[in-house]
């Protein structure tokens, strides 16, 4: 029995490339994929018809949706991982520092151990980070070796580190800075119009 042209769960929407290929955010006639006797039923026309427009725009955001899948390209469905991980929403803050909390949250999960103290402050830095254990005075010490100067977002870090660490040891941070024998070499002219803080990073 055929209700058209095509037999009725035939035509499906995915795989009518020729019919259903709507430029970014055109409704979509959800209508044609259903036996003609409902085109005559204005509730299931009103019903398609609003559902095409959500296909519509479904089809033209398809590439936004699927970023926000992955912690490196997600705007907007940060949120999403914030509240799947327990942390605050907070929408005054860069993505790039949202992101390192939700990477450091999803590092920090589990027994705490140096190396996934090393694994939670490496998401802040960018770089590489050492951590050294101080056992006879309760404390460690997050040594960033992978970049010069302090990381930006030191408060995520250490919002996150007071979350993992055991509470009886305390810590401390040491930062890596240009060495005087890596710029002796360099004119005043070069030097000149750096800024202090800019020569303290500089390499």
């Amino acid at each position: 029995m055929q209700y058209s042209d095509l037999q009725y769960g035939n035509g499906l929407f995915a795989d009518d490339t020729s019919t259903v290929d709507p430029e970014a955010g055109q409704p979509v006639d959800l209508m044609q994929y259903l036996p003609l006797y409902y085109q005559n039923i204005m509730e299931m026309t009103e019903l398609q018809k609003i559902l095409g427009i959500e296909a519509g725009d479904l089809k033209g955001n398809l590439p936004e949706i699927v970023d926000q899948a992955f912690l490196e390209s997600a705007t907007w469905g940060l949120g999403r991982w914030e509240s799947e991980l327990g942390l605050p929403t907070d929408p005054s803050k860069s993505l790039v520092n949202r992101r390192e909390m939700v990477k450091a949250k999803m590092r920090g999960t589990g027994t705490t151990t140096p190396e996934m103290i090393q694994r939670t402050a490496s998401a802040f830095s960018g770089g590489d980070v050492l951590v050294e254990e101080v056992p006879g005075e309760y404390r460690f010490v997050v040594r960033f070796v992978g970049i010069l100067g302090i990381p930006p977002n030191m408060a995520g870090l250490i919002q996150i580190l007071e979350e993992i660490k055991p509470a009886h040891l305390a810590y401390e941070f040491a930062y890596t800075f240009t060495y005087w024998e890596s710029i002796q070499s360099l004119l005043w002219g070069a030097l000149r119009p750096m800024t202090w803080k800019e020569l303290r990073t500089y390499g």
